[in-house]
């Protein structure tokens, strides 16, 4: 895993989106193509916003997935993951290709059935996921599965991450938060060639201590990308302020920082 250090969460989305933009590219001028993993969530809206004002990219060639969807909510709710990625990346740079969770779907297990085999049909080349304030990765929440090989999973919230959609203002109150989601797999996030993790604000910086400083632990389910060989997790200083005084120093001395597993 690669740390790197920026000053506010807008220059971190700028360069986090610098390398989103080379992975694309990179792909593109490989094989033609790239496949992406789209998170959402408020963290990541400053990166794909810079993403998406990146001159240049051929997004025609870009195929999109997304990390997690609710179960029982509609693409029209404000919360709704499709409704964002659509106004967010979609719709705004053109993508035509791109497989959503259909968390209202009527045949749950057949919809996630279908867009697992659209998933697993070929490499990932990128996918830009956060971390969050309990430490989860799509909504992978404590104690998350590591060994399930399903790309697609039915998870239960828990009430940590309940209340923290209830924070960034999706919800009013806990109560009209789903318990349930669906989440890509660790095993399938983990299977991705590049990952690029984008995570800034002080609410991150419990989680961020215990994914990088402490066990690789399902509860701590961020840690595990230490054990991917090409994940890089772009830090504020906000969210890296409970970092050892070690790892803080030598962000501050060096542009980047490895941490082993």
């Amino acid at each position: 895993m690669l740390l790197r250090l920026f000053k506010d969460p807008s220059t971190l989305a700028r360069a986090a989106a610098e390398q989103a933009a080379a992975a694309i590219r990179k792909a593109i001028a490989d094989c033609d193509r790239c496949r992406i993993v789209l998170a959402t969530g408020t963290s990541q809206f400053a990166f794909l916003d810079a993403l998406t004002s990146t001159v240049g990219l051929e997004w025609n060639k870009v195929e999109a997935f997304h990390l997690d969807e609710y179960v029982g909510i509609p693409i029209t709710h404000p919360a709704s993951f499709r409704k964002i990625l659509l106004e967010r990346v979609i719709n705004k740079v053109g993508i035509s290709k791109y497989w959503f969770i259909q968390g209202d779907a009527s045949d749950l297990s057949g919809a996630l059935d279908e867009v697992g085999r659209q998933l697993t049909s070929a490499p990932v080349d990128v996918a830009f996921v956060g971390i969050g304030e309990n430490g989860h990765i799509a909504f992978n929440d404590p104690p998350a599965n590591f060994n399930t090989a399903e790309p697609y999973i039915v998870v239960e919230l828990d009430e940590a991450c309940r209340r923290q959609q209830v924070g960034e203002g999706w919800f009013t109150d806990i109560s009209q938060v789903p318990r349930q989601a669906i989440s890509m797999s660790v095993q399938q996030i983990m299977k991705t060639l590049q990952i690029v993790a984008v995570v800034p604000d002080r609410r991150k910086a419990r989680a961020v201590k215990l994914c990088i400083e402490g066990e690789i632990s399902p509860l701590a389910p961020g840690s595990i990308l230490r054990r991917h060989a090409n994940t890089t997790v772009y830090l504020d200083q906000d969210s890296a302020s409970l970092l050892s005084a070690e790892l803080r120093n030598a962000l501050a001395r060096e542009s980047q920082v490895i941490v082993e597993s």
